[in-house]
This record gives C-alpha cells, sequence and structure tokens, in this order.
C-alpha cells in the first residue's frame, strides 16, 4: 500500500489542471498532428490525473526522503563530533 503524501487539495488541483492539460493536448493533436510535443503534454497531464487519484506523488516522496536523509546524517556528525569535544575537554582535566 502507498502512503499517501499530498493533501486533498493539492489532488484536487492536480487533477483539475491534469484533465485541463489532457483536453489541451487533445484538442492541438487534432490541429498538428504531426508534431510529438503533444503527446507529451498528455502523458504528462495523465500522470497529474493519476497523482491525484492516488493523492501520491514520487517526486515529493524523493525530496521528502532526502530531506530526513541529509538530516539525520547531519545530526549524526554533530553528535560525534560533540562526544569528541567531551572526550577531549574530559582528557584535558
Amino acid at each position: 500500500m502507498v502512503k499517501q503524501n499530498i493533501g486533498v487539495v493539492n489532488s484536487l488541483i492536480r487533477i483539475t489542471c491534469g484533465l485541463t492539460g489532457i483536453c489541451y493536448g487533445m484538442l492541438n493533436l487534432q490541429k498538428r498532428p504531426w508534431q510529438q510535443g503533444n503527446w507529451t503534454i498528455i502523458t504528462l497531464s495523465a500522470m497529474k490525473v493519476g497523482e491525484g487519484i492516488v493523492r501520491f506523488c514520487p517526486v515529493t516522496y524523493l525530496l521528502e526522503n532526502q530531506m530526513t536523509t541529509s538530516g539525520q546524517s547531519h545530526g549524526q556528525g554533530n553528535q560525534r563530533l560533540n562526544k569528541q569535544d567531551s572526550q577531549k575537554s574530559q582528557e584535558h582535566s
């Protein structure tokens, strides 16, 4: 089961913008079927609709994991430095 990581308002905005993008891409596809950019717009918009329905964004997930991972590594490094400083101060005393 995928843990939801976006809110209700965010998902509604994604669904609305995604459906708008799909309509825009389809209309442009009728006018200029030889352009590949229309398929890109349709594909990206469909992904946004899917993200809104499932309420899970992989980019948000990756950014949250990166922030927590980097925060933990910096925190552990600071703890190690503090322990070394306290040991040095005890040796000098």
